[in-house]
């Protein structure tokens, strides 16, 4: 599996998310800005993540876009597949009974798809604000909340 942009930035913009004071709502520009993500590819991110229940919409001059529920309850796989990010590399043939070898290559491929489906199911957006402030006191740096 690869993770392309579009997948990147949706992590990134819902991190950013979960580090606004009591989760409440940020403006696209301030999110856009703050990680360095083009606004408009960033808005229609988070319609579709707002769609699959992720983040809501909050209207008016203080709104914005906030989690819809607490880091920790939102994995790292509901956020890719919320913006259509493949989680499977599977081949897209079954082999056929005479081809061990495919067998067992597609059999390999399968526990591994599962795993990595597992552990990104795993991850929640809580573990990765922890990570990124562990890595950060490491390197002894003032708390930066660019992802």
């Amino acid at each position: 599996m690869k993770l392309t942009t579009r997948g990147h930035y949706s992590v990134k913009a819902l991190l950013d998310l979960s580090l606004q004071p009591n989760y409440g709502p940020a403006s696209v520009k301030a999110i856009a800005k703050r990680q360095d993500i083009p606004a408009p590819y960033l808005e229609k991110l988070l319609i579709e993540m707002r769609r699959a229940g992720l983040v809501k919409s909050i209207r008016g001059s203080v709104g914005g876009y906030q989690l819809a529920q607490e880091p920790r309850k939102i994995s790292i796989a509901q956020i890719l597949e919320a913006v259509g990010e493949s989680l499977t590399n599977l081949p897209h043939h079954t082999p056929t009974p005479g081809q061990t070898e495919d067998w067992v290559t597609f059999s390999l491929w399968q526990r591994l798809n599962q795993k990595l489906k597992e552990a990104l199911d795993s991850i929640t957006l809580a573990d990765l604000y922890y990570d990124a402030r562990s890595w950060q006191a490491s390197l002894g740096e003032e708390a930066n909340f660019v992802v």
